[in-house]
């Protein structure tokens, strides 16, 4: 009998472990502890980090404690495209840059985790400040008087964008595409 239940708690233990790591697999994660989660594959977290000296902040899916580093994750639903889209690294970035300032641990680099595909991404200097100079020029745009306007280079972005019902400058109204101007 006490033969039998340590087989259990062994297979038990097997399962778990073969468990574990297909969920960290599928979600990219690098080897280390998870110190930060906001995903729905785990525990959701309400509290944002937050940057004093840039005002800014966000939450990233993941962080990871991995020797004696701190390794952001952000996780995308869509296929990989060839390269990192722009938007998902600078993304990645202001995670790296809230975690400099929150933990007093510069990253050595992010991961962005696609549905098919990760990208590791240096958090260089370069990088850094390419982030701050992309914020200031938001930040200008936002204090003219007609406000900042979008991209006119994809339609296909107004659809999934969370303030398109009070935009007047949407591309997308309900699933149509209206006509676009790209040379604005």
């Amino acid at each position: 009998m006490d033969v039998v239940v340590a087989v259990l708690f062994l297979l038990l233990a097997l399962g778990t472990l073969v468990l574990s790591r297909w969920v960290r697999q599928r979600t990219g994660l690098p080897r280390g502890r998870v110190i930060y989660a906001d995903t729905s594959a785990w525990q959701r977290n309400e509290q944002a980090l937050f940057s004093a000296s840039h005002n800014i902040t966000g939450k990233p899916d993941y962080l990871v404690h991995e020797n004696n580093s701190i390794v952001p994750v952000e996780v995308k639903s869509s296929l990989a495209p060839a390269a990192p889209r722009e938007g998902h690294i600078l993304q990645l970035a202001a995670y790296c840059l809230l975690v400099e300032e929150n933990w007093a641990i510069r990253p050595v680099y992010g991961i962005i985790k696609y549905s098919d595909r990760q990208f590791a991404i240096d958090y260089t200097d370069d990088l850094k400040a390419e982030l701050l100079r992309v914020v200031a020029e938001m930040r200008a745009g936002a204090r003219e008087p007609a406000g900042p306007h979008r991209s006119h280079s994809d339609a296909r972005r107004c659809t999934t964008c969370g303030v398109r019902a009070a935009c007047d400058e949407r591309l997308v109204t309900g699933h149509q595409f209206t006509a676009v101007d790209n040379d604005v």
